[in-house]
């Protein structure tokens, strides 16, 4: 077989994980595609993505096009002479790009396929209360998150990870697992396993903040999944009622608390070094919150601060 000539895909910090390992690891990474530079903040200042920032430190070939259809960047491409790609939280290719390396284009999911096709795997295992999830390396066909499987990896979901904590126990994972499925790739000795069709499929769709409010209604068990399914980004996130005033509020850290109570849902409990709500089952004790206009801090120090009254609640 032919030496392997690598082209990378993939824009976020989950992506540097792998990339780095396949640098480390010594493979031929001839070019390194990622988003284009924009402007972020209020001050507009550009922002290049953690792949191009990962990938100028190693000094790699870096594309960065806008549109993966366009002839110029498809010339550019095919002059690399990559024989093998491989995508990691990029985004949806034509068949034009993931056709074109001889002996394929292969994708890192961070998710056991084929639960959990989508853009976030990792929140949403964790929301759904899952105790274990994984990563899936699959050959990219026309549609998402379909291709075949070449391996999968599991991993464990404890009960306190969050999404970062999880985020960064499939990094490792995955980069272990892209290098394992390079190796057989490079030996010619693996096989694939189609996808199995089920009517018992969960979907991993895109967070959006519209979606994050906190309903309080829910048993405080799946209010505390959703708590650190969605930390630290993009945080759940609630309404504050004190008096008059009412303060979006993000909540990042939380413990449930079981105890039978006659409250209404939302009620708050509150002393000068703890706060906690009053829902299904008993209480979800506030650890880390931000109020709307402040800064992440621990409620035994925002306590110090912040007058309650009687009748505050949450939602």
């Amino acid at each position: 077989m032919e030496a392997l000539r690598i082209v990378f895909m993939g824009t976020p910090d989950f992506a540097v994980g792998i990339l780095d390992k396949l640098v480390k690891e010594d493979y031929n990474v001839v070019g390194v595609i990622t988003a284009p530079d924009r402007p972020a903040g209020r001050g507009r200042k550009i922002n290049e993505s953690a792949v191009k920032k990962y990938a100028v430190e190693q000094n790699l070939n870096i594309l960065q096009p806008t549109n993966l259809k366009d002839s110029d960047f498809l010339n550019t491409l095919a002059s690399l002479n990559a024989n093998l790609q491989i995508v990691v939280a990029f985004r949806m290719l034509p068949k034009l790009v993931w056709g074109m390396p001889k002996y394929g284009t292969f994708n890192l999911h961070a998710s056991l396929l084929p639960q959990y096709r989508g853009a976030a795997p990792i929140n949403w295992a964790i929301i759904n209360g899952e105790t274990k999830t994984g990563v899936t390396t699959f050959f990219i066909d026309e549609k998402i998150d379909t291709g075949a499987i070449i391996m999968q990896d599991e991993a464990i979901i404890e009960k306190t990870d969050n999404a970062e904590d999880l985020h960064d126990k499939l990094m490792h994972l995955g980069a272990e697992t892209v290098v394992k499925t390079v190796a057989r790739i490079q030996e010619g000795n693996f096989e694939t396993t189609k996808q199995p069709n089920s009517d018992d499929l969960k979907d991993a769709h895109k967070i959006f903040k519209e979606t994050c409010e906190i309903d309080w209604g829910k048993t405080a068990e799946d209010i505390y999944n959703f708590i650190r399914g969605l930390s630290p980004y993009p945080a759940a996130w609630t309404t504050l009622t004190n008096g008059d005033q009412t303060i979006i509020t993000k909540i990042y850290k939380a413990s449930i608390e079981v105890e039978e109570h006659y409250l209404p849902t939302g009620s708050l409990i509150f002393t000068k070094k703890d706060m906690k709500v009053a829902v299904q089952g008993g209480y979800l004790n506030l650890e880390e919150i931000q109020l709307q206009g402040k800064k992440r801090m621990f409620v035994r120090d925002l306590l110090n601060g912040l007058n309650l009254e009687k009748n505050a609640k949450m939602g």
